[in-house]
């Protein structure tokens, strides 16, 4: 980059990027890269480059190019540029964020490797970071975002393309790209990098920018564009911006175990029985597709099988070659294939198959967990369990009952003493139950309880800056994804989610048509991989930080129709979604501007790129499969909704992804719900029951696979389950972030006469107009007892 004459013409450059679709920028910018070295040969043209030298002699920075600037140089520049973001003028404003967000893409033009625009990307980050443009993007954003005459011209338009999100998507991209690359930490990062980028994640969770956590004004965003209000809003943008943030502030899923471990030793807690991270990712998924030569081999068997019955049609009744676990009625194998149970064992799949997933993915030593010949799970057990085992057992071999006494066992059998060890050897007590004890202390005693010690961290400040209007969040992020979703239909209705990928001109040429067509499916997975994360991070988040904050979001969710919705995202033809490839690699940045673009042919867009699957649409289907384990997790009313809403069939052809992470979180759905889904089923399903069992962890007492009455499962207390837990929720709320409306009852009271006489009191007119009447009728008229007032 010539950050003189130069530097002006690229900024240019990337105004005209911004126009065009994501996937098309990077053969634009490799396009302008081949004209600029074409006008290098005549210096006249190079100087006369569009107008905007004059940009060049505003900044007044020297002709040299940024890579071979020093350190002071790069700061000064960066200083002006911060100082050209003040201007009044609109156009000269983005000009100068082109310029930021020029620096923020590692000045691309210069560099002739990825690792070369990946280094300058991180030293320029930091730069910009360090002389406050961040704190200046977020000024801009507000100002876009309370824009009201953008908002209304778009409001009006009849259809909304790129150009009405500019500005918006310029600052938008900076303020990610800033975020993203700080977040990554490296070994060869100064000590000085490592201070600015804990400084920066304090900041970004606490409530400086307009006395509220960014991500409490990117939801805000979020509610505006799904009113109505907002339409030109880059959703796309503002949603990966939101879901960078929380994961920079709040931590990722290692941090959250780290974050568990530690809480567990401050409340005196047992240690964790295993790592859940190192434990899934050592497992493997059940049965790989199979091969040809599998294939035939099974086939030959069945050959021989079906001629070995009808040789021996004698013992066709002692002996019946129909798989006993099939289901009787042919009817269900042509309606659902998901009884005949083959998801779980080898499978007929085609041969092509095999080139649909890849090879397990080999995972260092370190991450390996050796375990012995038998179960990858600790089994665990509620001291609630314990509790129903002894009255169960007291009830039938003594005939009373001691309430919550579990350690009374007078007069049971010695087996009964042996089973009850071995449960408490296996009880785990969660953070969540003493939180759960505490809330209950607290509202018992509001007096004598004393103060609760509130840790302000980054997860406490975001709840309470989203309370508010934490509904509105959940229903706007659950349209969008219903908007995404690919089972979703086009309404009249529905939100428009195209508006930052749709062109002002449509497509004219098919191949402009297959271009704009895999932007379009990119678009729509990267909103559902946002969206998809954000919900976990903020419910993992909110459960460790205190369980009523998770049961709030979570049971706003379950009102908005969470559940039915990730069922009707999965209803589809899974394994076809998990190896989409709506992508172009040769586009994407940084390799789009550093080598030479291949010519795009329709042909080559149909063939995709090379991966076996796609690694976004994993993620967002392991993420709602992590979603509704969360929501319906010992809520009896909600399992019940994944049995009306017959989710059986639906999870089960999920299971033919063979990934373990998917299939453990597909086969925990069906264990909460295999006791009300018959006996029929069950018989059906052996190989679905056999993967549950060695897959999913234990409850010892869990009578999951027999379908016995369960005490706390009984269909008219569903309504009223979830009404209780509303209660103490507004109760947890009212009582810690409600702090006008006290309970009288609990104010103090003032019980000298002297002082409450001495109160002024002011009347009303009508009263006092009218005070002679209120005394003969109130004092006059009225006998008094003075006896029994004294005593």
């Amino acid at each position: 980059m010539d950050v003189g004459g130069n530097g002006g013409g690229l900024i240019v450059n990337n105004k005209q990027r911004a126009m065009l679709p994501n996937k098309s920028r990077g053969e634009f910018v490799r396009n302008q890269r081949k004209d600029s070295e074409g006008f290098s040969e005549s210096p006249d043209l190079e100087f006369e480059y569009a107008d905007t030298d004059k940009w060049s002699a505003e900044l007044s920075v020297s002709d040299k190019k940024w890579t071979e600037l020093d350190v002071s140089q790069h700061r000064a520049h960066a200083m002006r540029l911060l100082d050209g973001l003040e201007v009044i003028t609109r156009e000269k404003r983005l000009k100068v964020a082109r310029a930021i967000l020029y620096m923020a893409q590692g000045t691309f033009a210069e560099c002739s490797s990825e690792a070369e625009v990946q280094h300058w990307m991180r030293y320029n980050i930091f730069l910009l970071l360090d002389v406050g443009t961040f704190t200046a993007l977020v000024e801009l954003l507000n100002m876009e975002v309370d824009n009201s005459a953008a908002c209304s011209s778009a409001v009006r338009k009849p259809a909304i393309s790129l150009a009405d999100s500019t500005d918006l998507r310029v600052l938008l991209n900076i303020m990610y790209l800033m975020v993203e690359t700080i977040q990554q930490e490296d070994t060869a990062d100064s000590p000085e990098w490592r201070a600015t980028r804990e400084t920066f994640k304090t900041e970004l969770g606490s409530p400086l920018y307009n006395n509220e956590p960014i991500s409490v004004m990117l939801f805000g965003m979020v509610t505006k564009f799904c009113s109505g209000h907002a339409p030109h809003f880059p959703m796309k943008k503002v949603l990966l911006l939101l879901w960078k943030s929380i994961l920079f502030t709040l931590g990722g899923f290692e941090q959250l175990q780290n974050i568990k471990v530690r809480k567990r030793e401050q409340l005196c807690l047992p240690p964790l029985p295993e790592d859940s991270i190192r434990v899934i990712r050592s497992m493997r998924a059940a049965s790989p597709p199979a091969s040809a030569s599998d294939l035939i081999e099974q086939q030959q068997k069945r050959a021989r099988r079906e001629h070995k019955s009808l040789t021996k049609q004698d013992n066709l009744d002692a002996f019946n070659e129909k798989d006993p676990y099939k289901s009787d009625d042919p009817r269900e194998d042509e309606d659902d294939n998901d009884d005949n149970d083959n998801s779980m064992e080898v499978e007929p799949f085609p041969m092509e198959r095999d080139e649909v997933m890849p090879p397990p993915i080999p995972h260092p030593p370190s991450e390996r967990v050796n375990f012995p010949k038998g179960l990858p799970w600790a089994p665990k057990v509620r001291e609630k369990d314990i509790e129903h085992f002894l009255e169960s057992s007291r009830s039938k071999f003594i005939g009373y009952t001691l309430g919550n006494d579990t350690d009374t066992v007078v007069g049971l059998p010695r087996p009964i003493h042996e089973s009850i060890r071995t449960l408490k050897q296996h009880k785990y007590i969660s953070i969540a139950e003493i939180q759960i004890a505490k809330e209950d202390e607290f509202q018992k005693t509001p007096l004598s309880g004393g103060e609760e010690d509130v840790e302000m961290c980054s997860t406490e400040l975001l709840y309470q800056g989203i309370l508010p209007s934490l509904p509105q969040y959940m229903i706007a992020l659950l349209k969008i994804l219903l908007a995404a979703a690919p089972t979703s239909k086009a309404k009249t209705d529905s939100i428009n989610i195209l508006a930052d990928v749709l062109p002002e001109e449509m497509p004219t040429t098919v191949l402009q048509s297959m271009k704009l067509g895999v932007d379009v499916n990119r678009h729509k997975e990267v909103i559902v991989k946002a969206i998809s994360a954000i919900l976990l991070l903020l419910l993992k988040h909110f459960k460790l930080n205190h369980v009523y904050q998770f049961e709030y979001m979570a049971q706003h969710l379950v009102f908005a129709n969470c559940i039915p919705l990730i069922l009707k995202f999965f209803n589809q033809n899974i394994m076809s979604y998990i190896t989409a490839k709506n992508s172009i690699s040769v586009l994407d940045f940084p390799y789009c501007v550093v080598h030479e673009l291949p010519e795009l042919t329709a042909e080559s867009l149909e063939a995709g790129d090379i991966n076996q699957f796609c690694w976004r649409n994993l993620f967002s289907c392991i993420n709602l499969l992590r979603i509704l384990n969360k929501l319906t997790k010992w809520k009896h009313s909600r399992t019940m909704m994944l049995v009306v809403f017959k989710s059986a069939p639906i999870l089960k052809r999920a299971l033919k992804v063979k990934q373990a992470m998917m299939q453990l979180y597909v086969l925990k759905l069906l264990k909460v719900q295999t006791k009300y889904l018959g006996r029929q089923w069950r018989k059906s399903n052996m190989k679905t029951m056999s993967a549950i069992y060695q897959k999913v962890r234990h409850r010892l007492n869990d009578d999951w696979a027999y379908g016995n009455a369960d005490l706390d499962a009984r269909p008219w207390d569903f309504q009223a389950e979830e009404c209780a837990l509303r209660a103490n929720i507004e109760r947890f709320n009212s009582r810690r972030y409600d702090n006008n409306q006290s309970n009288p009852d609990f104010l103090p009271v003032d019980n000298c006469l002297q002082s409450v006489l001495g109160q002024r009191v002011d009347l009303p007119e009508d009263f006092q107009m009218n005070y002679d009447l209120w005394l003969e009728r109130e004092v006059f008229s009225k006998p008094i007892s003075w006896e029994e007032l004294l005593q």
